[in-house]
């Protein structure tokens, strides 16, 4: 059996996350108040969102920080998973937000009470200058790290929510329409919703140790059974070690006996230049039927054929 491994090195994110948390941090109090002075469900409703952000770019941080921690003889693989249990925690911290903010709207949408709309539009639009300028800071790697991604989401998605708070207030001081307010948090809330449900089934996946999104597992399949002297390929796993690292082991039926090193480096660097594969770990067996190995059997010990055919229908 032999393994190969490299690791990405992550970017070092501890400045951003610091900004981020002093900036939202302090406007999150502002916030509150000034929607409990002015009356405003909506700014209310916003503050309580942008704690909840508060709250997982602290997780987000503690995650970055875990997952650079060296393996040992306890943890064999480090605290990787921190960083995926952080980013689902971070989807239900926003569900869970949310539903205490559609609550209270609709008891607002009943009993309307005063909004002042100009201190409401002061307020909000604090909050997209801040939320767009902590957004800005995990911009870089948003599309490597499911971790980074989540605290962009949030910023992103807190500066849309303000803009809308922004036209809110504008609608209240020209129309006075009371009800504006809890409407207006109602959509909030169902940006919220929308915005974190992706996050929480994708880290959802990588908890439970499910194929990447960016990986075809029938492609890898087809791959390492088309390599030479390859005659079957059982119990493949591919899962993810952490939000930004991949890992793969095989069984590789060859008669012909061990291929050597060179053959084994060659698949794990195909493995991670085409499918972004870090870890790769590949046991080879030259399938002697008296001692067949125990994890061939069910569908990890088709051939690549049926697995083919399996594809089709």
């Amino acid at each position: 059996m032999t393994h190969h491994h490299s690791h990405p090195t992550p970017s070092n994110y501890n400045r951003a996350f610091l900004i981020g948390l002093i900036l939202n941090g302090g406007f999150v109090v502002i916030e509150f108040v000034m929607g409990i002075g002015a009356g405003s469900m909506a700014l209310v409703a916003d503050a309580g969102h942008n704690l909840s952000d508060v709250l997982g770019l602290v997780l987000a941080w503690v995650a970055t920080v875990l997952t650079r921690r060296q393996p040992s003889s306890r943890y064999t693989y480090g605290w990787r998973k921190s960083s995926i249990l952080a980013a689902f925690l971070n989807g239900l911290l926003l569900l869970v937000g949310t539903g205490a903010i559609l609550w209270e709207s609709v008891e607002r949408l009943f009993t309307p009470e005063p909004v002042q709309g100009g201190l409401m539009i002061i307020v909000a639009a604090i909050g997209v200058v801040i939320n767009t300028g902590t957004a800005l800071l995990f911009v870089g790697d948003r599309n490597k790290d499911l971790n980074i991604q989540a605290a962009f989401t949030h910023m992103a998605a807190d500066a849309l929510v303000s803009v809308g708070v922004v036209l809110g207030g504008v609608g209240i001081v020209l129309t006075h329409w009371l009800w504006l307010d809890p409407v207006l948090s109602m959509g909030i809330g169902v940006v919220i919703v929308m915005g974190s449900w992706g996050l929480l089934k994708d880290s959802f996946n990588l908890a439970i140790d499910a194929v990447p999104n960016s990986i075809e597992e029938l492609d890898v399949r087809q791959y390492l059974g088309n390599c030479p002297g390859v005659t079957q390929v059982h119990d493949l796993h591919i899962w993810n070690l952490s939000t930004v690292e991949t890992a793969l082991t095989a069984h590789l039926m060859m008669p012909s006996g061990h291929p050597g090193d060179e053959f084994l480096s060659a698949i794990a660097t195909h493995l991670e230049t085409e499918f972004g594969i870090h870890h790769t770990t590949i046991q080879i067996e030259q399938g002697d039927q008296l001692t067949p190995c125990p994890l061939r059997a069910g569908c990890e010990g088709k051939s690549i054929a049926e697995s083919h055919l399996h594809h089709a229908h």
